[in-house]
């Protein structure tokens, strides 16, 4: 089955096309790419690489909105023809749809109908940047291939498993009630992946299964894995909260937002917001978002670059501690996405902060992990430590192809 991986954004629309099930048991992707309608501004661009004999290809068509491509629509139509000349003629069966904002209705992939794009839309104001832009990509679709079955999986709904104890905010109820002011949790694709291929790895069945997952990249979360599912987790109402990330304050005393709004009465709610989200984080404490310069920098004896990464890494572990509490004893860390996997250098700085925990790392397999599930703790490490790739796309097309089956069969 052929599967259009989709992220629709208000502006650009990533893509991967997947084939699920393929006849050697693995997932493959097709090269797309668009070309440049002003050759002055690239609408779009592809990457693809060979590894262990498994093609991946991304896609990115940009500019939307413009005079070169007005609308979503257009993009797709584009979109298909181009498909349709690098896929040889073949079909694509099903279109899976990263949609950030699930609310308290989603806990899981659906199938998608008018009334589903309807209440992706009511979702909107808790994500106002997305959750529009999701629903524009799914009628586009919608219009470009009228019977092609279309899923949303949703970036919240791992995280309905959550107790009230641990989602609820010590709010007034009303605040609540009224308005779904609760925490959401975010980054829940990648966070059930990662737990799936390392219990695998530890070879626990996943009801079983504690751990911690560290999600880290430019927007960076950690979750409390109990019994398999999501506990606790450290993004909230929106994905602010938590840790520190590339422009992002991550967790913060409420009192500096209204004590920022006091004392500059010409700030508005939204340049504080753009305040909080885009200039924060390392950005805001170094002056560079990207871990990866902030870590040469650091190297080289940069002290704002040294505390940028000493307050992150202390943030996480604190909540990684807190995690590991929580589930009742975590039988792995698991560390994902760009900076989890890639950088040996903040995961060794995470875990000497760990060492109460009695977790102690390989060098070696810290410095190279290999494969897409590794271990990295020494044998006598009281906490295994895993790196594991996560593969968002994946596990959407597979949840497509899964209830596009079952439609099927149905």
């Amino acid at each position: 089955m052929l599967v259009l991986v989709v992220n629709c954004g208000s502006s650009s629309i990533k893509y991967q096309v997947r084939e699920v099930d393929a006849a050697d048991g693995e997932p493959q992707a097709y090269t797309s790419s668009m070309p440049a309608i002003n050759e002055n501004v690239p609408l779009a661009t592809a990457t693809a690489g060979v590894t262990g004999g498994e093609v991946i290809t991304k896609g990115l068509i940009e500019n939307i909105g413009t005079s070169e491509i007005k609308d979503h629509t257009q993009a797709l139509e584009i979109l298909a023809q181009r498909l349709d000349e690098e896929l040889g003629g073949r079909t694509i069966d099903a279109a899976g749809h990263r949609v950030v904002h699930g609310g308290e209705r989603f806990s899981a992939p659906v199938l998608v109908n008018n009334e589903i794009i309807r209440a992706i839309e009511r979702l909107a104001p808790l994500a106002p940047l997305h959750n529009p832009a999701h629903a524009l990509g799914l009628r586009a679709i919608q219009k470009t291939w009228p019977h092609m079955p279309q899923v949303c999986v949703f970036d919240t709904a791992f995280h309905r498993t959550m107790p009230e104890k641990a989602w609820r905010y010590a709010i007034p109820e009303e605040m609540y009630v009224m308005n779904g002011m609760r925490r959401y949790g975010f980054h829940g694709t990648s966070h059930d992946y990662v737990t799936g291929k390392a219990a695998e790895f530890l070879g626990i069945p996943r009801d079983q299964f504690n751990a911690v997952v560290a999600h880290l990249g430019n927007g960076a979360s950690v979750t409390a894995i109990r019994h398999g599912e999501s506990f606790d987790t450290s993004m909230g109402y929106t994905p602010l909260a938590g840790l520190v990330m590339g422009t992002r304050c991550g967790d913060l005393d409420p009192s500096v937002v209204t004590a920022m709004l006091e004392r500059n009465p010409e700030m508005t709610v939204r340049e504080l917001d753009r305040i909080l989200n885009k200039e924060s984080g390392l950005e805001g404490i170094c002056g560079d978002s990207d871990m990866r310069a902030v870590q040469q920098r650091a190297d080289s004896g940069d002290e704002k670059a040294q505390l940028a990464l000493e307050m992150t890494a202390y943030r996480l572990a604190k909540y990684i501690g807190g995690y590991h509490v929580a589930v009742g004893g975590a039988r792995a860390l698991i560390f994902t996405a760009g900076i989890g996997e890639n950088s040996s250098e903040f995961r060794e700085q995470v875990s000497n902060e760990l060492g109460a925990l009695g977790i102690t790392l390989d060098p070696g397999a810290n410095a190279s992990p290999e494969g897409d599930v590794a271990r990295i703790s020494t044998r006598d490490s009281a906490i295994e430590v895993l790196v594991v790739a996560t593969d968002e796309e994946r596990a959407i097309a597979e949840a497509t192809a899964s209830l596009v089956r079952e439609r099927v069969k149905g």
